[in-house]
């Protein structure tokens, strides 16, 4: 049995140690937000915050976050994350969409982090985070609309 604080929620599961996180999220427990991209760490499709920091659900094992407190992309809450949310769909920053909600929670531990982001923290926060339509300038400009919004 594994323990896992998802989303605020303690659960035990019944899982094999070594099970990649991101398929215990999407078929063990149906959170579906977090994307399958590359399998490799590499795309940022899969990020999910594990003790506040963004991490590659597809690369963590269910082992490695027991015991943790594990957010997804369904239950990113609170100032930032609404801030971010809003500004994302306010500025349409998504084309596609499939790597939107890695970049949304790229972006929330940034913010939390850094109120106010240079172009090169920006850069180097969403860096591992691709964007196959290439819609970097619209995720940079509502990074940087979101700093403004949370200084008010």
């Amino acid at each position: 049995m594994m323990r896992i604080t998802l989303n605020g929620q303690t659960s035990e599961l019944d899982v094999d140690a070594d099970k990649p996180l991101l398929w215990v999220l999407r078929d063990d427990l149906g959170l579906v937000g977090t994307k399958y991209g590359c399998g490799q760490a590499l795309c940022g499709a899969c990020t999910i915050l594990v003790d506040g920091q963004p991490v590659r659900a597809c690369q963590t094992t269910i082992a490695d976050a027991a015991d943790r407190s594990i957010v997804t992309i369904e239950g990113l809450s609170g100032k930032v994350a609404e801030v971010v949310q809003a500004t994302w769909t306010r500025l349409d920053v998504p084309q596609c969409g499939y790597c939107q909600s890695g970049q949304v929670v790229a972006t929330t531990a940034l913010l939390t982090a850094n109120r106010k982001p240079t172009d090169t923290d920006i850069d180097d926060a969403l860096s591992g985070n691709l964007c196959r339509c290439s819609t970097y300038h619209r995720i940079r400009a509502a990074v940087h609309e979101a700093a403004k919004l949370l200084e008010a």
